[in-house]
């Protein structure tokens, strides 16, 4: 790259633009010099005139004003002695005298005395006796070629204008004086931009200088050397500007060595990532694969490499074309087999370049099996709601329909369908309340009183209230140890649990049956075990009877008027309490519920 000359330089233009900068402010700051200048002098000489002016004018009045007798001077030769005692030597004066018809009665200019007698025909002297107010005005004088200024005053006797005295002077002395100055001033300026202009160069120098530096390191740059530095002489932008420079030059030698390890960052991220990578190129043949999309896919990653991407992801049924990978956006993807659910999500983008066009797609797949699992659940709990809350209104619909048709008159059949009515709505309210407790569960939002409770005598307590309405088939045991443990626990809550599954063991208990109640004390915790002898449960649903809404006998359950949530809540309070519930059952050999409770002392026998 060529040399740039002086001529084309930076620092040129920063002494031009100086220059410029400097003039333009001398020119503003001498026309506004200027004028302050012509404005204060001629104030000051026009200020002199009028007290002049006065003076003259009160003895003109006295003049007028006084009685001669026959041997006295005349009115026009005191005036006469008047004017010619004003002192007119430094300033360049022509003096009137006028008497009230207009009539010149004196002045000073010798050549002039043959007017002396005259009647003026000036507009202002005319004005100033008529109007009995001075004139004053300034304007070029042609016939002697210089600036003037005229003022006319009134000679007032008796309260009325007597006459009026005309005063000229010249203003070309005050203007030579301004002339003057002005020569001062710009000889000053001259001299300033002069002087400005040598420490401009200067100035520029130290500002170019560095550019110029600058400019030479970035042509050695571009050829791939990178060991040179820049001086850095000050710390202002330009200084910072150089620092800058090196620093960029430090980044540039050490960029490869920084895109490597970056590089093995990024290695390391994708190896050890939960969610998979899959990079694929335009035409979906696979490029990168880390090891968790490996272990999802259950294959080695790199046998994967060069595999087209739909094949690795058994979309054949879903996508064809490659290109139309990115306009799904994301999709489940089903790789269950009959023993094990392995659900995964694959969200799908495009890699483009500068110019827009696609050069490979990136895959995340994340193992959303647990996410579905509870998807599903929750859409199984809207519709069982959905089905518990519409069989009793479509019995209570068809109740009230048959009393509305006329069934209300029959005094056998009226009280029977307004029973089932009620029952069904207190099943329904039953069910409302403990869908509100489970969800003031599900957001910690319940209430719970815990407070040290001897638990042995709570629990006989407990079983004595059911042993006051048991039901006369069935027959309540209990084997409780002596002693006393204590648990920190909510009793109303703890009271309900033991009611939920009492109850359930009445109901399900054939006539004649036995509901046993055994207590159990470990080190830590105390185990308890309500077990009946009624149908049992099978092995494979025991780990269902928790959920909400499960029934395994819906009819038996609708016919003793179950909500199926009690044993939902039932297992919320336990662990609410930190301890744990489950069930034991064979088919036709009854069912046992057991659940523990920590005792006071262990670690978790204080919770929240």
């Amino acid at each position: 790259m060529n040399k740039v000359g002086f001529f084309r330089s930076i620092q040129l233009k920063f002494i031009i633009i100086y220059i410029l900068l400097l003039i333009l402010a001398v020119q503003v700051i001498g026309s506004f010099f200027t004028q302050r200048l012509e404005q204060e002098l001629t104030d000051t000489f026009k200020a002199s005139i009028t007290e002049r002016v006065e003076m003259l004018s009160y003895n003109l009045e006295q003049a007028f004003a006084r009685e001669r007798s026959e041997d006295e001077p005349s009115l026009e030769q005191e005036i006469q002695s008047i004017i010619d005692d004003v002192n007119t030597e430094n300033v360049a004066t022509t003096i009137y005298v006028y008497d009230r018809q207009g009539r010149i009665l004196g002045t000073n200019q010798i050549d002039e005395q043959g007017e002396v007698g005259k009647k003026s025909t000036d507009i202002d002297v005319q004005n100033t006796i008529f109007f009995e107010q001075s004139q004053r005005s300034t304007y070029f004088d042609r016939q002697t070629d210089s600036r003037v200024h005229v003022h006319v005053e009134p000679l007032i006797g008796n309260g009325e204008a007597v006459g009026a005295v005309q005063f000229t002077a010249s203003l070309e002395e005050v203007y030579d004086q301004i002339e003057g100055i002005n020569n001062i001033f710009l000889q000053g300026s001259v001299l300033a931009i002069s002087i400005s202009a040598i420490l401009g160069v200067l100035v520029a120098r130290t500002i170019t200088k560095p550019i110029k530096e600058m400019r030479e390191q970035a042509l050695i740059m571009s050829n791939g050397d990178f060991t040179q530095k820049l001086d850095v002489y000050g710390r202002d932008e330009i200084g910072q500007l150089a620092e800058t420079f090196n620093d960029l030059n430090s980044r540039l030698k050490h960029s490869y060595a920084t895109i490597e390890e970056e590089r093995r960052k990024l290695s390391s991220v994708l190896s050890y990532m939960s969610d998979g990578v899959i990079a694929t190129d335009q035409t979906g043949a696979v490029t990168l694969m880390n090891d968790a999309a490996a272990r999802m896919i259950g294959s080695n990653p790199d046998d994967m490499i060069g595999d087209d991407l739909i094949d690795v992801l058994n979309l054949e049924e879903k996508i064809v074309d490659i290109s139309k990978l990115s306009d799904s956006g994301s999709m489940i993807i089903d790789f269950s087999d009959e023993e094990t659910p392995f659900i995964i999500r694959a969200n799908f983008s495009t890699v483009v370049d500068e110019e827009e066009e696609v050069t490979g797609f990136i895959t995340v797949i994340s193992d959303v099996t647990e996410q579905e699992k509870m998807e599903q659940e929750r859409r199984d709990f809207v519709s069982n709601v959905s089905h518990e809350l519409r069989t009793p209104l479509t019995t209570m619909k068809s109740y009230l329909e048959a009393l509305s048709d006329g069934a209300w008159e029959n005094k056998e059949i009226a009280p029977r369908f307004l029973e089932v009515t009620q029952k069904e709505t207190d099943r329904m309210i039953r069910m409302v309340n403990d869908l509100l407790q489970l969800s003031k569960m599900d957001s910690d939002e319940l209430p719970m009183h815990k407070e040290r409770t001897e638990f042995m005598g709570y629990v006989h307590q407990v079983l004595d209230r059911y042993e006051m309405n048991l039901p006369e088939t069935i027959t309540l045991e209990r084997q409780i140890p002596k002693g006393k443990s204590f648990v920190w626990m909510d009793r109303d809550k703890v009271t309900q649990v033991f009611d939920n599954i009492i109850t359930n063991a009445f109901k399900y208990s054939p006539e004649g049956g036995k509901v046993r109640v055994n207590l159990d004390v470990r080190r830590h915790m105390v185990i308890i075990s309500i077990q009946d002898e009624g149908m049992g449960i099978p092995y494979d649903k025991l780990d269902k009877i928790f959920d909400r809404f499960y029934r395994a006998d819906r009819a038996r359950t609708r016919k003793f008027g179950g909500t199926g949530l009690g044993l939902a809540i039932t297992k919320e309070l336990v662990e609410a309490h930190h301890g744990k519930i489950w069930a034991q059952s064979k088919e036709g050999r009854g069912t046992t519920i057991l659940f523990t409770l920590p005792l006071m002392g262990s670690k978790r026998g204080r919770g929240r």
